[in-house]
């Protein structure tokens, strides 16, 4: 069977059973006739098909070409397969090894699936080398592909993976090329790329804001703190806090952990701006100068540290040191205050340093966790998890379930089962024996933590034995908390196949338990998110109207998590949930929990400006988004502590497509969408209702009256008619000639009038027809223009927002000055552009927002005075 499907072409038939019974052989041999033959399926796979590497010399030869792509299309096939078919990690993992040994030994590796495959195996070993045989080769080509696969593996891999290949290119030799991959991989240039799309692009609509803190009561704090996560959701990664500073009055009213949140909230709003971060929270962290200021409130300074980390979420090499060394201080301290600040610190640390394994940092953490200090100890527990994130350390977790069993309090319990589930990320079947350990424990937080285990083991992979588990603790658990913990998770499991989602929890959704239906919704929120999925929000729409407050406050997040980035063309129902979002917090009878959930809902659903989603899987490399992943499971944590809802922002991805030079300038430039322009718009903005005048109240009139003078009219009426009929007869002159009647009683003027006036009025009608039809005709008409305008598509400039469901029409010339040095393959984020012109030739750059807020003296001049053509000119000799 084997032989004749490769003899016919037909080598994806063979694969996927080759991938079924394990036989690595034939899969390569499949593999290398493709490369031999050229036939994929029997289809021969041109140039102008996906190709080997997305751009080839031109002395390659056409027929080389062609068999290369051939092979490409089926080394692809094989990826995308092993990832969503093959269920054992050890088999899957051997497979892409082995794929990336066949590439390598191409003439021209695709070294971009290489480096999505590496990401994958955690294998940064073979990714230094290939970034230094990029970089040893120094030409154009092999540079820009090395400035692509370093901003690939930002934009997906770990901090630990970043670092080791940092370390294996620092060991090379120095020179421009090498020197600027580093400063790639250092996530400094993309972080500051995306901190100016956001900052430029902030479609922000403040009167929802406004509104929403007019009608709930400041002085609640379940109600200030809504507000507070709307606005820092609203504003993320913009840099816009001009709402906190407009609103002193309001701000002062938070009281103890509300003013925590409130603090902590510049870290959403600030997020990746590394250059000014510090300097921004200053005021508020802690020190000596601080201690009497407005800072001086141990709330602020723990919600200070807290907003450091996540300024630096993921990226916190430079900021480390200082809460470790806030956490030493507390330690040494003592108190109660001590507990909030190295609450702070715990939670800052666990973000910056999230997926470092630095084995220091856990041991401080470990410090605070051994101090008993329910607060602190809390925080430290899903810090160490954080931190050791992945790694699956059998220290960590011995030391962490022994600490768990001993400890009395139920915070640091809870933050150590969430944090031993942490460790445990992407480990699929490895986790198993754990997974075991923990669903037999008695304590119902140690259970509640194997869920997530069982959700962060085996996100995204659609494992059928982790969703029969998770289905059977749902329905079998005596536990509310792990029931719902179970449902939740099935949305972590299926996020790669969102549609079998709402079919799998509809008859959990109708369930008798609350807690159950809650699941159900966040499960539905978090495997749709982005997608305006239609099922998904049939089954949320009833649950609006739970009799239930958290159940409705469950429906609200996930419909925002649903419909972000939606606009009517593309979800027509998301006008009438964005009312409901309103209408919830407006309604002066509603629960507290509803309305925090409407609140939050708002903030998420046009979170970041309205530029960004929620995307828990890397487009550019179709690998996990585990910053997004872990965001997500620690933000379901705001059930009992509201300051975790802030790691939601850790799954805000910009939606644009940014292209940048190989001297990492941003040109002004623009692509082509071959859509609508309307189908893509941003939502438009609530308009400000005006306060109209007062009108005239009409006068009451009683039955009795309106009787009277209804028989009143009848009697005047009658008598009228009668008086008629009198004059009506004709009057007999004397010689009994009947006299002729004329208008004499009426004046020649009145008639005049009269007439003028009903001329007057039917000129007035006809004209206003007139003019109602000429507006239906314009109106026509411009929909007609924009209807055309839209059907020829429209150029988008670089650095502009484009949606995920927008990336299949987005297409490059290869006639333009800039191209990418990629293939576009309907994946946005930063691409690495080829000058055809060269870097010589003037053109307009957009500076970021950190070379703006240089010093005149530091910034590029960009304005430069073009270098004068060559030209010919006569000497005095000659002539």
């Amino acid at each position: 069977m084997f032989k004749r499907c490769i003899e016919e072409g037909e080598h994806k038939h063979a694969i996927g059973v080759a991938l079924e019974a394990r036989r690595l052989d034939t899969i390569e041999e499949c593999i290398n006739h493709a490369f031999g033959s050229g036939a994929v399926n029997g289809n021969f796979k041109g140039s102008d098909k996906r190709l080997m590497q997305d751009g080839f010399s031109s002395t390659a030869d056409e027929e080389q070409r062609k068999l290369e792509a051939a092979g490409a299309d089926l080394i692809n096939y094989v990826f995308e397969a092993s990832m969503s078919l093959v269920a054992n990690k050890k088999w899957r993992d051997e497979v892409l090894r082995r794929m990336v040994s066949l590439v390598l030994k191409l003439g021209n590796p695709d070294y971009f699936t290489v480096a999505k495959i590496l990401i994958h195996l955690n294998d940064y070993n073979t990714a230094g080398k290939i970034f230094l045989g990029l970089l040893a080769e120094n030409t154009e080509s092999s540079i820009l592909i090395a400035y692509q696969v370093a901003f690939d593996l930002v934009s997906s891999a770990s901090q630990e993976f970043l670092q080791r290949v940092v370390q294996i290119v620092e060991s090379a030799e120095q020179h421009p090329a090498t020197r600027l991959a580093l400063k790639i991989l250092s996530g400094v240039p993309t972080l500051d790329i995306e901190l100016t799309f956001l900052y430029d692009n902030n479609k922000t609509d403040l009167l929802i804001l406004n509104k929403t803190k007019e009608t709930l009561e400041a002085r609640n704090s379940i109600f200030h703190s809504a507000v507070t996560f709307e606005n820092a959701f609203l504003h993320a990664g913009t840099t816009a806090d001009g709402f906190f500073r407009e609103n002193l009055e309001w701000l002062s009213k938070a009281m103890n952990w509300s003013k925590f949140s409130a603090t902590a909230a510049l870290g959403v709003i600030h997020k990746g701006n590394l250059s000014q971060g510090m300097n921004l929270l200053k005021p508020y962290l802690p020190g000596e100068s601080n201690s009497s200021q407005v800072g001086g409130s141990k709330y602020s300074q723990g919600g200070s540290l807290y907003a450091l980390g996540l300024v630096f979420a993921g990226h916190g090499k430079e900021v480390l040191e200082f809460l470790r060394s806030n956490v030493r201080e507390g330690s040494n301290n003592g108190g109660q205050e001590a507990e909030v600040v190295q609450h702070g610190a715990a939670l800052g640390i666990g973000v910056a340093g999230m997926a470092t394994c630095d084995d220091e940092i856990y041991e401080e953490l470990r410090n605070i966790l051994f101090s008993d200090s329910a607060v602190a100890g809390e925080a430290a527990g899903l810090a160490m998890g954080l931190v050791m994130l992945g790694s699956a350390s059998e220290k960590a977790l011995e030391e962490m379930l022994q600490y768990a069993h001993e400890t009395q309090h139920e915070k640091i319990i809870r933050g150590l089962a969430v944090g031993i589930a942490l460790l445990m990320y992407g480990k699929e079947e490895s986790a198993d024996s754990l997974i075991d350990q923990l669903l037999d424990e008695q304590d119902p937080i140690l259970r509640y933590g194997g869920i997530f285990t069982i959700a962060l083991a085996y996100c995204g992979t659609g494992n059928n034995t982790a969703i029969k588990r998770l289905l059977h603790v749902a329905v079998s658990d005596v536990n509310d908390d792990v029931r719902r913990a179970a449902v939740m998770s099935l949305g972590f499991i299926l996020f790669r196949n969102p549609t079998a989602v709402p079919q799998m929890v509809e008859l959990l959704s109708e369930s008798y338990n609350p807690h159950v239906r809650y699941g159900a919704a966040l499960a539905l929120g978090i495997s749709c998110a982005g997608t305006g999925l239609s099922e998904a929000v049939d089954l949320l729409e009833p649950m609006l109207k739970d009799p239930t407050d958290f159940v409705r406050q469950g429906a609200l997040i996930s419909l925002a998590m649903i419909y972000i980035q939606q606009n009517e063309k593309t979800a027509p129902k998301v006008t009438s949930i964005r009312k409901t979002f309103a209408k919830v917090i407006s309604e002066k009878h509603e629960d507290a929990l509803a309305k925090f959930g409407a609140a939050l809902a708002q903030g998420i659903i046009d979170a970041g400006g309205r530029n960004v989603t929620i995307s828990l899987e890397n487009r550019q490399t179709g690998t996990l988004n585990m910053k997004a992943i872990v965001g997500v499971a620690v933000f379901l944590q705001f059930w009992y502590w509201f300051p975790f809802t802030y790691f939601l922002s850790l799954s805000f991805t910009p939606t644009a497509i940014i292209g940048v030079r190989s001297d990492l300038k941003i040109p002004e430039f623009s692509f082509f969408c071959n859509a609508k322009k309307s189908r893509f718009d941003y939502p438009p903005k609530t308009e400000e209702q005006t306060n109209k005048a007062p009108e005239k109240v009409v006068t009451a009139v009683l039955s009795t009256t309106a009787r009277a003078k209804a028989r009143a009219k009848k009697v005047e009426k009658e008598k009228a008619e009668a008086e008629m009929e009198l004059d009506d007869k004709p009057s007999e002159q004397a010689d009994g000639s009947v006299k002729m009647e004329v208008d004499e009683d009426k004046p020649e003027q009145e008639t005049e009038a009269e007439t003028e006036t009903e001329a007057e009025t039917e000129e007035e009608v006809v004209e206003q027809e007139d003019d109602e039809e000429e507006e239906l005709d314009e109106m026509d008409e411009d929909n007609e223009m924009e209807d055309k305008k839209d059907i020829k598509g429209y150029k988008i400039s670089n650095m502009s927002r484009v949606v995920p469901a927008q990336l299949k029409y987005i297409s490059f010339s290869k006639d333009e000055r800039f191209t990418p040095v990629k293939k576009f393959r309907s994946s946005g984020g930063i691409l690495v552009l080829q000058d055809n012109e060269g870097l010589r030739v003037k053109t307009n750059f957009i500076k970021t927002v950190r070379e703006r807020n240089l010093p005149p003296e530091e910034q590029d001049e960009d304005n430069e005075a073009p270098v004068p053509e060559p030209f010919d000119y006569e000497t005095d000799s000659e002539l």
